[in-house]
């Protein structure tokens, strides 16, 4: 008789174990048990509610008030795991601390009123109002046309590769603004909606999502900083800008050179700062960081410094992409294209504009016939 394949042997012994312990008769070896009618034989003591914490420590080591006092107050026991991969791995409540805005508590709870009290609430409403103020904006001023008439001749204003890293940036930043969002403030408007399986499968596509597009946001934005560094250092024309807000409220643009004061502000203040607080926070979260010991706290303190910073972000970003989409005429086609017509140039950059007209600046920087060149007149 040929011998019947292993998992044929398994299945027939698997068979036979159920129906003797079905039949309740005693089988040698380890035998399952329901945990729940499992009880510690010290709590069927009759006096076990009186013991106090010597007698208790005699037949329940360390379950005894001193020892459960100790855990609260934060004190590290004993763990054979090493240091360097579980520092905290004999510690089961933080000690206490007070973040900014919370109570003086342990650590988990200080961060989780810092969070759920003033980020949350507070980002989400600043958040609000900036739309609803870029919104109301927008209604009462329009797109901000051009008062010439286009005159036919086109000036660069990107190169491919300043367009390929802008774009980038932009798709990057979009991804973990919006995931960020999601996982944020998603379970207050979304998860009532759709529901909790459904919501666990969209948050964990788009942490998953996050992950991926972090690196590559934090790439892409140290070739934004070195590509466009030049044309965004402060000059003394960028302070009469400010002083007239660009002319932004009145019928004509303050004039500047290839960016203005305003995007000069979101280079340095949103790309340049927070990007470097943003990533470096976001680069801890993903313990990416070599020879850094990662507890809990150090994950508390880089999640609060990279909620707060990504919020502020989103504030300046959101007039930047206002701008340079629905809130002025031929700023999209601009940064899609890489050309602008001369009207344009004169309109909202005059200085960059008569700097090309004087021959300081070429009005192309990409060979005539190149990718991306349309065949125009200059």
């Amino acid at each position: 008789m040929p011998r019947l394949p292993h998992y044929f042997l398994a299945l027939a012994l698997s068979f036979v174990s159920g129906f003797v312990l079905a039949q309740d008769k005693p089988v040698a070896g380890v035998q399952s048990v329901n945990i729940q009618d499992v009880k510690p034989d010290a709590s069927q003591d009759p006096n076990y509610a009186k013991q106090t914490n010597a007698e208790r420590g005699q037949v329940q080591p360390g379950n005894n008030a001193p020892m459960w006092r100790q855990v609260g107050e934060g004190v590290t026991g004993y763990s054979s795991l090493p240091k360097s991969t579980d520092p905290e791995a004999g510690n089961l409540v933080q000690p206490f601390v007070q973040y900014p805005g919370s109570r003086l508590t342990t650590a988990g709870e200080a961060w989780r009123q810092v969070r759920n009290n003033l980020i949350l609430p507070y980002g989400g409403a600043l958040l609000l109002i900036v739309l609803g103020a870029t919104a109301i904006f927008y209604w009462r001023r329009g797109t901000i046309a051009l008062h010439g008439k286009p005159t036919g001749k086109m000036i660069e204003r990107f190169t491919p590769l300043e367009r390929s890293a802008h774009w980038t940036n932009a798709i990057a930043f979009c991804i973990l603004a919006i995931s960020g969002l999601v996982m944020a403030f998603g379970k207050f408007f979304i998860q009532p909606i759709i529901g909790n399986t459904l919501f666990g499968w969209i948050t964990y596509a788009l942490k998953t999502a996050h992950n991926f597009a972090g690196p590559l946001f934090a790439v892409s934005l140290v070739i934004v900083f070195i590509t466009f560094l030049k044309d965004n250092m402060p000059r003394a024309e960028d302070f009469t800008w400010m002083a007239k807000f660009g002319g932004l409220f009145g019928s004509e643009e303050v004039p500047s050179h290839r960016f203005n004061a305003g995007e000069k502000v979101v280079f340095w203040g949103g790309v340049f700062f927070l990007g470097i607080i943003v990533v470096g926070s976001g680069l801890v979260l993903d313990k990416l960081i070599p020879d850094l010991i990662y507890e809990r706290g150090t994950m508390q303190i880089a999640h609060m410094i990279h909620a707060v910073a990504t919020l502020v972000m989103m504030f300046m970003f959101i007039g930047h992409i206002y701008m340079g989409t629905i809130g002025m005429e031929g700023a999209y086609s601009a940064m899609r294209t890489g050309y602008v017509d001369e009207t344009w140039a004169h309109e909202h950059h005059a200085l960059w504009a008569k700097d090309i007209s004087d021959g300081k600046i070429p009005a192309h920087r990409t060979p005539q016939g190149a990718a991306g060149n349309p065949s125009v007149q200059v």
